[in-house]
């Protein structure tokens, strides 16, 4: 039987993994920019060639891979091979649930970058709260109480001035990549509920298995495993994908299945927001970056809204306060 649903563990491990992925993400700046860290460490001109020649395809088909690659045999391991089955029917939920949800959300978050800008990718990925409050209201699940919605717009409008949309180019028109963060967002808003779904009815680690087993099945479709060995990369390439991987996949995604499973996906997908705070913040602190004053309103601002996220709803009548069932 499962444990009963802790909303304040919820709350930190999704921030865990939100936070995995703001250091996650001033590594990979620091790597591709040739930034130095604290302490006079350099990460040696010959990496940072070798680092820019990696193609963003075989960066975001190496983050899920090389997890796999590692979590996998833990789990046989501890498990063993017949803990780790699963029904055909919840087999192709998993499936699509990494396939729809976790590959594609990356996938087509990187391609609006190339196309457009990282403001814009990340603004319009940021309206997935939206599309999961939407859900949810279509659904019958909930109803949209004022304080859910102005919750979900403050962390868009706090995402927006956090990441620079304003004052720094601002938004980036192109149809593709337009079209591809609104379908990064929905892919994201997909697994946060498709996940909900089945961690009601599986721990975190088996749900991550499969979900990295089906994402990294659609990789080597898409991207052919010859193509990767015709790159010729190095060990230090290697080496920073297998870090990059387990600080962009599987630390943050096993945080994240976690939080899931204590909190409904509104809530989950709000306090998520907190991902470019923190790759502001670390990069003002780590790297030296300059951290100007609309960002700084954005990122109170996404703080503002995960405190009227967690706030327990009234009762329709006044009826004292109550919390929202798991399901």
């Amino acid at each position: 039987m499962k444990a009963r649903p802790h909303p304040l563990r919820g709350y930190f491990y999704i921030a865990s993994a939100a936070f995995l992925w703001g250091i996650s993400a001033t590594l990979g700046r620091a790597a591709f920019t040739g930034h130095r860290l604290p302490g006079g460490v350099w990460l040696g001109t010959s990496l940072v060639a070798s680092l820019k020649m990696i193609d963003p395809l075989i960066l975001s088909q190496s983050r899920t891979t090389l997890s796999l690659a590692v979590l996998l045999p833990v789990l046989l391991a501890r498990r063993g091979a017949s803990a780790l089955r699963v029904p055909g029917r919840d087999l192709v939920r998993f499936f699509l649930l990494g396939i729809l949800g976790v590959a594609a959300s990356n996938y087509l978050y990187y391609l609006a970058i190339q196309r457009t800008n990282v403001a814009t990718a990340i603004i319009l990925q940021c309206t997935a709260p939206v599309w999961v409050l939407l859900y949810t209201v279509v659904r019958g699940a909930q109803r949209p109480p004022v304080r859910r919605i102005a919750a979900v717009g403050f962390a868009m409008v706090g995402c927006a001035l956090a990441v620079g949309f304003v004052g720094s180019g601002g938004f980036r028109m192109d149809v593709v990549g337009v079209m591809a963060a609104l379908l990064a967002a929905f892919s994201f808003a997909f697994y946060n509920v498709g996940g909900h779904s089945v961690l009601a009815r599986y721990d975190r680690w088996k749900v991550l298995l499969w979900v990295l087993v089906a994402a990294s099945t659609f990789w080597i479709f898409v991207n052919p495993p010859w193509k990767i060995i015709a790159a010729h990369y190095g060990w230090q390439p290697w080496g920073f994908m297998l870090v990059f991987s387990l600080l962009s996949v599987l630390g943050p995604f096993s945080c994240y299945f976690a939080g899931l499973q204590h909190l409904e996906p509104t809530r989950a997908i709000v306090v998520s927001c907190l991902e470019p705070v923190f790759s502001i913040v670390l990069a003002a602190l780590v790297l030296g970056e300059f951290l100007r004053p609309m960002q700084t309103v954005g990122i109170v601002l996404v703080l503002i809204a995960i405190v009227l996220i967690q706030l327990p709803e009234r009762a329709a009548r006044g009826e004292g306060l109550v919390v929202e069932p798991i399901e």
